[in-house]
């Protein structure tokens, strides 16, 4: 009969040792790797030649944080406090430590928020010294968060800034990521011989050599999705392509459609197919099956002779060529209009430019998380102030573009613990392959920016908010929300990072024609792509006209179960319910380039 396993396995030490000369050996290949930006041909030593990736960020950070701490050392009463006060809690961890070695029970000190995943398993809390380790990090954490808090003599900016990058160091610092101060991690170590930190170094090689001596830390298998297959999946055709964009108009799944065209803007820091996954979270799809003549542009992914493309362009050899070709394909002159994100920002500019100039061929318009207002813009306002700008502008200027994984990596760090430091635990210390997830293959998949178009995107819209103040110039014609009339349907996430809930409600008093402000659960990407169905994960709320102070709206507001997406294609239909037979693209006006998702989609960075 087999014994029964009733502990963890005796290290086997001297498969711990073979193992330890292999990772060193692993070790040693990787630091190679991540010599090779050193050793760029022609560009000299990185001493001589351009700052790696990620040197920019670490100097503003370090910047940041020391004026911050110098605002501490000009008031050495004030500096003593806070000392003081980290001191009391230390010592106030260490006798609840005492009181639970010698086997009476004490309560914490401090806990972890209920969300936080990190300290999650039972050691955490029923091994002392673990919990020690725990709660000291906890500690020392909510003191730094304190510190910056009320540092005085710095300005919102410099302290939103120093929040940001104090939560980037307590991420990485974290317990949780290391052998040693990880029960979960050490046991499986040392149940497995390090044969995870082999498989996890393995990784790390790939990961660098994939990205040419800088770490990409993988999300997802990228080698598990095949576009038009497992992603993109929606049946069309390419209609139409120029230097920026490729349209695509969808295959109708109905017999008639609505008489009025349906143009989609994705935002261009992102490729399109966010909206169509896979046939059971497509909006792309869903709208296709109501009836909906759906068109959607999928931006280039640009390189160095995209370097002068700027805001004016997307809007003319985008949204606006996008619509003349909707014009020869279907014969309409009129379409209604949804922009996603950026993609949003750029359709409110394109509605006040017609607006302005008398060419008003959009009849309607919905925002996906969208920003008009950048004033209250959350945490990517922190990349956004002169000196940063310029830095960005300097390395844009060497290329014409700005790197897709400097954008990935800013996203990321919105969510340093979720969407960093669980992949590096998971892959180079657990040594798991990342599982094939669909989302998070389109968040690896990365876009260029051009310089033209990037810098003024980030000079007139986070750092001066012009379009809100009616100051934005394009074409030489000043933009005026106001001017602009047509109903407008205005999609917020209760916990968006990129476009916070408040921004996009604040956003909605600068049109001149009526909005419908809607609040959806979670954040900018699942609080958007929401399928409706018994399995629909969040509600939404509606309430009128958005008005007043925010936190009244949603107290006042009416909340929904289920996605918005019925809501929405209502209030779509209700502005022009006339149908027709459906349309098949391709066989009019416009014959068909090659299938959806097309060739742009399949660009990498």
């Amino acid at each position: 009969m087999a014994t029964e396993r009733t502990g963890p396995a005796t290290p086997e030490f001297e498969r711990i040792a073979q193992g330890a000369n292999q990772l060193a050996e692993m070790f040693r290949q990787s630091a190679v790797a991540s010599l090779k930006p050193f050793e760029q041909p022609g560009q000299g030593t990185a001493l001589q030649g351009h700052k790696l990736q990620g040197a920019d960020e670490i100097d503003e950070m370090t910047r940041t944080l020391t004026r911050v701490a110098e605002t501490w050392l000009k008031d050495p009463e004030k500096a003593l406090q806070a000392q003081t006060k980290l001191n009391q809690s230390f010592a106030a961890l260490w006798a609840s430590a005492l009181t639970r070695m010698q086997g009476a029970a004490a309560a914490p000190v401090v806990e972890p928020e209920a969300r936080d995943k990190r300290f999650a398993h039972a050691d955490w809390s029923a091994n002392p010294v673990f919990d020690l380790i725990k709660q000291s990090y906890l500690i020392l954490g909510r003191w730094a968060e304190e510190m910056v808090e009320t540092a005085e003599g710095i300005d919102e900016h410099t302290r939103h800034k120093a929040e940001f990058y104090l939560r980037q160091l307590l991420s990485a610092y974290s317990p949780s990521n290391f052998v040693m101060t990880n029960p979960e991690l050490l046991r499986q170590t040392l149940e497995e011989g390090g044969a995870n930190l082999l498989r996890g170094m393995k990784m790390l090689q790939e990961d660098l050599e994939a990205g040419g001596g800088q770490l990409r830390v993988r999300q997802t298998d990228l080698n598990a999705f095949t576009f038009g297959e497992d992603v993109a999946v929606t049946p069309g055709e390419v209609i139409f392509r120029n230097d920026l964009m490729e349209l695509i108009q969808y295959t109708p799944t109905t017999e008639t459609v609505l008489k009025r065209p349906l143009l989609i803007v994705p935002p261009w820091i992102n490729k399109y197919y966010i909206l169509d996954l896979n046939p059971k979270k497509s909006l792309i799809g869903w709208m296709v099956s109501q009836g909906i003549t759906v068109f959607v542009i999928s931006w280039v992914n640009p390189d160095e002779r995209h370097r002068d493309k700027d805001f004016e362009s997307y809007m003319r050899e985008g949204i606006e060529t996008a619509i003349d070709m909707i014009g020869v394909a279907t014969g309409e002159t009129e379409v209604a209009a949804a922009g996603y994100c950026v993609g949003g920002t750029l359709l409110a500019v394109t509605l006040a430019y017609q607006a302005a100039t008398g060419n008003r061929r959009i009849k309607s318009a919905t925002f996906l998380t969208t920003q008009v207002d950048f004033t209250h813009a959350g945490d990517l306002k922190v990349f956004a102030d002169e000196g940063q700008i310029k830095v960005i502008e300097e390395r844009m200027a060497e290329r014409g573009y700005l790197e897709g994984a400097r954008m990935a990596n800013a996203f990321n760090m919105l969510r340093p613990n979720d969407l960093i430091w669980s992949y590096v635990v998971n892959n180079y210390v657990r040594g798991k392959a990342p599982a094939a997830f669909d989302l998070l293959y389109w968040n690896a998949d990365a876009t260029r920016m051009p310089a033209a178009n990037h810098s003024f995107y980030l000079r007139n819209c986070y750092l001066n908010n012009t379009l809100s103040k009616g100051q934005m110039v394009l074409g030489n014609v000043r933009l005026d929300l106001k001017k602009v009339k047509v109903p407008v349907f205005n999609l917020a996430t209760r916990e968006d990072h990129i476009a916070p809930a408040l921004s996009v409600f604040e956003g909605s008093g600068k049109f001149g024609g009526k909005v419908d402000y809607v609040l959806a659960g979670s954040g900018h990407i699942a609080g958007v792509v929401n399928p409706p169905g018994p399995k629909a994960k969040y509600g939404f709320r509606t309430g009128g006209p958005a008005r007043g102070k925010f936190e009244e709206w949603v107290e006042r507001a009416t909340e929904h179960e289920g996605s918005w997406w019925p809501y929405w294609f209502k209030w779509l239909e209700e502005q022009a319910p006339e149908r027709v037979p459906a349309r098949i693209p391709g066989t009019g006006a416009l014959p068909s380039l090659c299938p959806a998702p097309g060739t742009y989609v399949r660009m990498k960075a």
